[in-house]
Protein backbone atom coordinates (compact mmCIF):
# COMPACT_ATOMS: atom_id res chain seq x y z
CA UNK A 1 0.00 0.00 0.00
CA UNK A 2 1.15 3.70 -0.62
CA UNK A 3 1.38 5.81 1.96
CA UNK A 4 1.09 9.30 2.25
CA UNK A 5 3.11 10.51 -0.88
CA UNK A 6 5.76 8.83 -3.32
CA UNK A 7 9.58 9.15 -3.69
CA UNK A 8 11.35 10.12 -6.47
CA UNK A 9 12.96 6.96 -7.38
CA UNK A 10 9.50 5.49 -7.35
CA UNK A 11 7.87 7.84 -9.28
CA UNK A 12 10.67 6.79 -11.94
CA UNK A 13 9.95 3.37 -11.46
CA UNK A 14 6.04 3.61 -11.91
CA UNK A 15 6.77 6.25 -14.93
CA UNK A 16 8.89 3.41 -16.78
CA UNK A 17 5.97 0.91 -16.09
CA UNK A 18 3.76 2.91 -17.32
CA UNK A 19 1.32 2.42 -14.37
CA UNK A 20 1.16 6.67 -13.99
CA UNK A 21 -2.32 7.29 -15.04
CA UNK A 22 -2.90 11.26 -14.41
CA UNK A 23 -0.12 13.70 -13.14
CA UNK A 24 -1.74 17.55 -12.11
CA UNK A 25 0.70 20.59 -11.13
CA UNK A 26 -1.05 22.81 -8.60
CA UNK A 27 -0.07 25.58 -6.36
CA UNK A 28 0.66 25.21 -2.96
CA UNK A 29 -2.65 25.94 -0.98
CA UNK A 30 -2.04 29.75 0.65
CA UNK A 31 1.22 29.96 -1.54
CA UNK A 32 0.69 30.95 -5.56
CA UNK A 33 4.52 30.78 -5.55
CA UNK A 34 5.36 27.27 -4.61
CA UNK A 35 3.92 24.40 -7.21
CA UNK A 36 3.50 21.03 -6.12
CA UNK A 37 3.32 17.78 -8.37
CA UNK A 38 0.90 14.94 -7.41
CA UNK A 39 0.07 11.58 -9.76
CA UNK A 40 -2.82 9.22 -10.12
CA UNK A 41 -2.21 5.33 -10.36
CA UNK A 42 -4.86 2.92 -11.36
CA UNK A 43 -8.73 3.68 -11.59
CA UNK A 44 -9.31 7.08 -12.36
CA UNK A 45 -11.34 7.72 -9.35
CA UNK A 46 -8.13 6.82 -7.31
CA UNK A 47 -6.66 9.60 -4.96
CA UNK A 48 -3.77 12.04 -6.12
CA UNK A 49 -0.60 11.24 -4.40
CA UNK A 50 1.85 13.50 -4.21
CA UNK A 51 6.06 13.60 -4.57
CA UNK A 52 7.57 13.83 -1.81
CA UNK A 53 11.59 15.22 -0.85
CA UNK A 54 13.91 12.49 1.07
CA UNK A 55 13.86 15.31 3.62
CA UNK A 56 10.06 16.58 3.66
CA UNK A 57 6.81 15.07 3.57
CA UNK A 58 5.78 17.37 0.44
CA UNK A 59 8.39 18.32 -2.68
CA UNK A 60 7.95 21.85 -3.39
CA UNK A 61 8.87 23.98 -6.58
CA UNK A 62 9.77 27.44 -6.87
CA UNK A 63 8.36 27.90 -10.38
CA UNK A 64 6.39 26.29 -12.80
CA UNK A 65 9.80 25.89 -15.19
CA UNK A 66 11.33 23.99 -12.43
CA UNK A 67 8.18 21.21 -12.08
CA UNK A 68 8.98 21.32 -15.85
CA UNK A 69 12.48 20.24 -15.70
CA UNK A 70 11.94 17.92 -13.11
CA UNK A 71 8.97 16.03 -14.92
CA UNK A 72 11.36 15.99 -18.21
CA UNK A 73 14.07 14.38 -16.00
CA UNK A 74 11.47 12.12 -14.25
CA UNK A 75 9.92 10.97 -18.14
CA UNK A 76 6.83 12.06 -17.92
CA UNK A 77 5.52 13.39 -20.84
CA UNK A 78 2.43 15.39 -20.15
CA UNK A 79 0.66 16.64 -16.72
CA UNK A 80 -2.27 19.04 -16.32
CA UNK A 81 -2.26 22.06 -14.27
CA UNK A 82 -4.70 23.71 -11.87
CA UNK A 83 -4.04 27.27 -10.90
Amino acid sequence: MIGEAIHDDTLKALVCQHVVREVVVGRLEGDNHRWTLSVRLGAPTARLIPVRSRREPLRIWTSAKAVIKYADAVGLRGFVVEL
